[in-house]
């Protein structure tokens, strides 16, 4: 019985985590956005000037129309396959087709979209103009493992692929380092981030070798979690078991600068080793919470709750929509960056709904005293794991830049050393 339930905590697990990312990864040829009010546009389709510029020079220029690729392959997440209820509400933007194509037609560009099957789409393209046309079929391709995921998108058996930023780093370090431990400190400063690297002065930073990043989408802020309230402090976290990522070296490595001891997890192992008291301490986003049932980690036999969410971020988990350049028309990935940026409010409204939801019992504040130790634990990690080559010095200037802008008091603020 217990292996059955485990299995099942384990789907709900994927499901619940990575609809975000099977959403992001099908915004690429069409931007969308996370669950949205039925009754209203999903889409945010206004587009800036310097798009519209753009979209106009690539229509008329004839060397784009022969770039248009003939077939492409986006890798996705779905735990229950293409019948289950996360791509069910991923592709519920299909109701917006009508109004692309509309737009469309505003730049003279005549489009037909058909879906033959729920894992293929058919776009025709026709331009009267330079009596010219194209077509493109779409294949999505669902995945249960984002690791395999990953490989396969390095393998160039997808052209696009929705992942984690903590994976999406190996192809990108600059928009991997979002993620960089207490550099984004609260949702209006990730806004700021987001909508920033979709500016035309960054498309060169969202480049690097044949990967580009078209899309950065936020998940919710990560919290300490504990299974003993007592563990209310750095400094008591020491010596104690705390669960790690497998595949990111940055959380190994702030666990042993406190002194604690890292034990190594992935997605689907790190709520049970929770639950049964394998370690002490995680850290996750507040939708985990019901999946993995973490409350039983924080509770003791009698039902008394002695752990709890320390609700004070740490990073900001993001995902990240990325593309192999040559398979796309130059150009392509900024007007993708640009809509995706504008598809945030359901995305925050989701994370908002799933941190309301926590019951207020598990949630823990920690004393105002405390917090300065925090960050500055925390600034310090950072900036030793920048010259170490985790992250990456440019993002790093931005993102205080952006958090001094928005909080000009804080004593990092004087300070030239990151």
């Amino acid at each position: 019985m217990r292996y059955f339930k485990q299995q099942d905590q384990k789907i709900e697990t994927k499901h619940t985590l990575k609809k975000a990312f099977l959403v992001a990864a099908l915004s690429g040829i069409l931007p969308m956005a996370h669950a949205a009010p039925t009754s209203a546009p999903k889409l945010n389709l206004t587009l800036s000037e310097h798009s519209k510029a753009k979209i106009k020079r690539l229509m008329n220029d004839p060397k784009v129309w022969q770039q248009i690729p003939k077939q492409v392959t986006l890798c996705v997440f779905s735990p229950d396959g293409a019948n289950g209820e996360a791509f069910e509400q991923a592709t519920s933007y299909i109701s917006e087709l009508p109004r692309i194509s509309q737009i469309a037609k505003d730049f003279g560009v005549d489009m037909k979209i058909t879906r033959p099957t729920k894992l293929s789409m058919h776009i025709d393209l026709s331009y009267p103009k330079l009596k010219k046309t194209a077509t493109t079929d779409i294949n999505l391709r669902v995945y249960t493992d984002e690791r395999v995921l990953t490989e396969d998108f390095r393998g160039k058996k997808c052209d696009g692929a929705g992942i984690s930023n903590l994976r999406a780093r190996q192809f990108n370090p600059f928009v991997g380092s979002i993620d960089a431990l207490g550099a984004v400190q609260s949702y209006k400063q990730l806004v700021t981030v987001i909508q920033l690297l979709a500016r035309p002065e960054y498309d060169a930073k969202m480049v690097n070798n044949d990967y580009e990043v078209v899309g950065v989408v936020p998940l919710g802020a990560a919290y300490i979690m504990v299974s003993d309230r007592r563990i209310d402090t750095l400094s008591k976290a020491a010596g104690k078991k705390v669960a790690v990522m497998n595949f990111d070296g940055t959380q190994r490595k702030l666990v042993q600068n406190v002194g604690a001891q890292p034990v190594s997890v992935d997605l689907l192992s790190v709520g049970g080793k929770f639950n049964n008291k394998e370690v002490d301490i995680m850290a996750g986003p507040a939708l985990l919470f019901k999946p993995l049932e973490l409350h039983k980690g924080m509770t003791d036999r009698s039902g008394k709750v002695v752990g709890g969410i320390i609700k004070f971020p740490l990073i900001q988990v993001t995902g990240t929509l990325i593309m192999h350049r040559n398979k796309f028309p130059a150009g392509m990935g900024s007007i993708a960056r640009e809509m995706i940026s504008q598809q945030l409010s359901p995305a925050f409204e989701f994370v908002d709904k799933t941190e309301r939801e926590i019951p207020d019992k598990y949630w823990m504040d920690i004393r105002e005293a405390d917090k300065p130790g925090y960050i500055r634990i925390m600034r310090e990690a950072r900036i030793q794991m920048t010259k170490e080559g985790y992250y990456d010095p440019a993002m790093m200037k931005i993102l205080k830049k952006i958090r001094c802008s928005q909080n000009p008091s804080n004593y990092e603020c004087s300070l030239t050393d990151e």
